[in-house]
């Protein structure tokens, strides 16, 4: 049976709070099975028997958008990708070594169109380090070079695609425990 984890945009941010068991019991609910939480910021590890994608991600928006009230945009991923994106490298070392920068990626909804990858990577900048790769957005934030502008809103509109954002720390812990 694969194994995925769901990426949950709105959870626990605002004013959307739920508790992390909550969370599987929705999971479970839905007849996925050996269902966990990793920390509370929306992330769900599953066994589904479906391989498909687009299916468990539609399934499960429809059914936390019913019980929470809310649209909860879902991004899967299945093990062997998430170690595909832990892995990537978007930057070189010195860059995700050196003092203030903060890897993050960017799970998107789909890949994003020619049009759309240019125009997101047209505002690489001193703060901002962009690349794409499959369905992820890497974004490499230099701190020590100021405040970015950069945020899931700006991000989306500049693709055209829903997105979450995670640090990249919490995907390779994520991939640590589970791929």
């Amino acid at each position: 049976m694969p194994k995925f984890i769901a990426f949950l945009r709105a959870i626990n941010v605002g004013n959307h709070t739920v508790k992390m068991g909550h969370l599987k019991s929705l999971f479970e609910e839905l007849g996925f099975s050996n269902v966990e939480t990793f920390i509370a910021s929306g992330n769900v590890i599953f066994d589904a028997k479906s391989s498909k994608t687009k299916v468990l991600e539609s399934k499960i928006e429809k059914h936390l958008e019913k019980a929470l009230g809310y649209e909860v945009t879902t991004f899967d991923r299945a093990t062997k990708e998430l170690t595909a994106i832990a892995e990537y490298e978007a930057f070189d070392e010195i860059e995700l070594t050196a003092e203030g920068n903060t890897l993050f990626v960017a799970f998107l909804s789909d890949w994003p169109s020619k049009e759309a990858a240019k125009k997101i990577l047209a505002q690489n900048s001193e703060i901002d380090g962009l690349h794409i790769n499959e369905r992820e957005l890497y974004w490499l934030y230099r701190r020590k070079n100021g405040g970015s502008k950069l945020y899931g809103p700006i991000l989306e509109k500049s693709l055209g695609l829903r997105a979450t954002v995670r640090n990249v720390n919490t995907i390779k812990r994520l991939t640590k425990k589970y791929c």
